[in-house]
């Protein structure tokens, strides 16, 4: 009898020892590692999709004419660099016939105000934090003739830099000279 007795009883203590220790161990800090372990593989796997994106990046960026980038540098630059924009400004003005009088920045949209979005011109909200342009508004006022002025907008037309024209408004004289008061938004990366 002791023959079948001892073979029950080492199969009540496996059972016993599988529900008191191996399970709970196995179905707790066991599969809390096993979830770990698999969110790290999904982590390094997308580490290593976002290097090789990086890689392609960066070498299509290596295959862009140097003369291209720094064109695209002029067009939208990664500041605002004010002097240097007024002294472009003014000089464009002096080529025009055109006296500028007076510079102001406006305040421009804020990302800040409601709640991090501001609406654009198409109604549409945009996001500071989505949006890599950030942009300035200039008040120019100045005093010529009316070809200086179209001089002047052609100049800005033709600008390397990238910049709206957001209103005009002309003082008349009997002279010939006017005196212009104008909006202009300029663009740059942040």
């Amino acid at each position: 009898m002791t023959s079948r007795a001892l073979p029950i009883f080492a199969l009540f203590i496996a059972i016993g020892i599988f529900f008191a220790y191996v399970s709970p161990t196995w179905n707790g800090p066991i599969a809390t590692t096993r979830a770990a372990i698999e969110a790290d593989k999904k982590t390094i796997a997308a580490a290593k999709e976002y290097a090789e994106k990086q890689n392609e990046l960066a070498s299509a960026r290596n295959e862009i004419d140097p003369a291209n980038l720094e064109r695209l540098a002029v067009f939208l630059p990664d500041s605002v660099n004010n002097v240097g924009l007024i002294l472009d400004i003014n000089a464009l003005a002096a080529r025009s016939g055109l006296a500028l009088s007076n510079i102001d920045t406006l305040n421009a949209p804020r990302a800040a105000e409601n709640g991090g979005t501001y609406v654009g011109e198409g109604g549409g909200a945009l996001s500071a934090r989505s949006d890599p342009v950030s942009l300035v508004d200039l008040s120019l006022s100045a005093i010529g003739t009316y070809t200086g002025l179209q001089s002047f907008l052609l100049g800005l037309e033709k600008s390397a830099r990238l910049l709206d024209v957001r209103d005009i408004v002309v003082k008349g004289s009997d002279t010939g000279v006017y005196t212009y008061q104008m909006n202009v938004r300029l663009y740059w990366l942040r």
